[in-house]
């Protein structure tokens, strides 16, 4: 009698936007070691602002739309910390918890000091800042016109270069999350919404709203916890690429119209601090951004000593500089897709070489870039770490 043999599972890996693509182009070894060996990152500062930006933003539309929560500019003490706290509940239960000077937990008096300047709590920290900014910026103009918000997305491509016993699967699924802007509700909007009077200085979108055959369409929106990168730049072209995956996605969902374009907010343009203003700086000086300074706010930048206490640049300014529209184009979308496929190729082509015994660091390519080695718990053994920080004991 002869016993069957169990066939081996088949399993589809599945990549995020944002957790996989965008972290692996980081630094492959640092995804490695955090997304796939689930080792927490000891300072997750960009992780744990991504994450709670993206929340706070979430609720906050929520609150607006369910708790009738109207009226802007909202209160930090009694409407914002509330928000704010709920989502940091939520994330201290997933174990993350928020690095050392950027959002105080407490609230009342408390032995737990920390590196707050008192033990009178609540401190209005930078994430608490950078919160309260996007939530009285944006609010206003982006929660009427949100149709549909935190859509999950998922669709399924063919693994790039197949190979039968090699290959861990003949797929790959492709996820992300989003809100969805619907024509209906940017018809009903008012005339003075600051998003509506963005879209419509933007020539490819007029262009396309005239071609388009249907009134119905979409737009995608996105956050970011970060400034605004340099044209150019690798963050730059990464943002573009993950937003037309993001409308293919969206495509593939049976209930949803065109994406004409889509909007990522850069929201920590709203709130500049030290070590974004000297980037700024730097990118005015060289002309590597698309988003130009005019005369007052133009000398504030190019005078600012880093010494000095940052300027308050102009409400216009730095409204502008949070926004980006990004057409969509078939062909652009083909190659942004292509983009993904090879980023995911050399994924599991470490993971393979891994799985056939080649140790870790062989098998992962690294990115050296010092800002992102110092914040790195690899650095002290990575062999190509950018980071000339030293060891230190506590």
């Amino acid at each position: 009698m002869s016993l069957s043999v169990r066939s081996k599972p088949y399993i589809i890996p599945e990549y995020s936007l944002t957790g996989d693509l965008l972290a692996y182009l980081t630094c492959g070894l640092q995804y490695r070691y955090q997304n796939k060996g689930t080792l927490p990152p000891s300072m997750p500062i960009q992780l744990w602002f991504g994450d709670f930006i993206h929340g706070v933003m979430e609720e906050s539309y929520l609150k607006w739309r369910d708790d009738d929560w109207k009226d802007f500019p909202w209160d930090w003490e009694t409407q914002i910390r509330r928000v704010e706290l709920d989502i940091h509940n939520r994330m201290q239960s997933r174990g993350l918890q928020p690095p050392a000077n950027l959002f105080c937990p407490f609230q009342g008096e408390s032995e737990h000091q920390g590196l707050c300047p008192d033990s009178h709590h609540p401190h209005k920290l930078v994430a608490s800042i950078r919160a309260e900014a996007a939530i009285n910026t944006w609010g206003p103009h982006l929660f009427p016109l949100v149709d549909d918000n935190e859509v999950r997305l998922k669709g399924i491509r063919d693994m790039p270069h197949y190979q039968k016993g090699v290959s861990r699967s003949n797929y790959y699924g492709v996820t992300g999350i989003i809100d969805v802007l619907s024509s209906v509700k940017l018809e009903e909007a008012s005339n003075k919404n600051l998003i509506i009077k963005y879209l419509h200085q933007d020539p490819s979108f007029r262009e396309k709203l005239e071609k388009l055959e249907s009134d119905k369409y979409e737009v995608i929106v996105d956050y970011k916890g970060m400034k605004r990168p340099a044209i150019g730049s690798p963050s730059w072209k990464h943002h573009y690429w993950q937003v037309q995956t993001y409308s293919w996605l969206r495509s593939l969902q049976p209930d949803s119209s065109p994406v004409l374009i889509g909007i990522l907010f850069y929201l920590n343009e709203l709130s500049l601090f030290k070590e974004d203003l000297l980037e700024l700086q730097r990118e005015v000086k060289e002309n590597s951004t698309d988003v130009m300074p005019t005369e007052g706010d133009r000398e504030l930048i190019l005078r600012w000593n880093p010494k000095n206490k940052t300027p308050k640049l102009s409400e216009p300014f730095r409204n502008l500089r949070s926004i980006r529209m990004i057409s969509m184009d078939d062909e652009l979308l083909a190659q942004s897709l292509k983009e993904f496929d090879n980023v995911v190729e050399e994924i599991e082509g470490s993971i393979i070489q891994e799985v056939d015994g080649q140790v870790i660091q062989d098998s992962w390519k690294t990115n050296p870039d010092k800002r992102t080695c110092d914040a790195c718990d690899y650095k002290t053994f990575c062999k190509t770490s950018a980071s000339t920080k030293k060891l230190t004991v506590p």
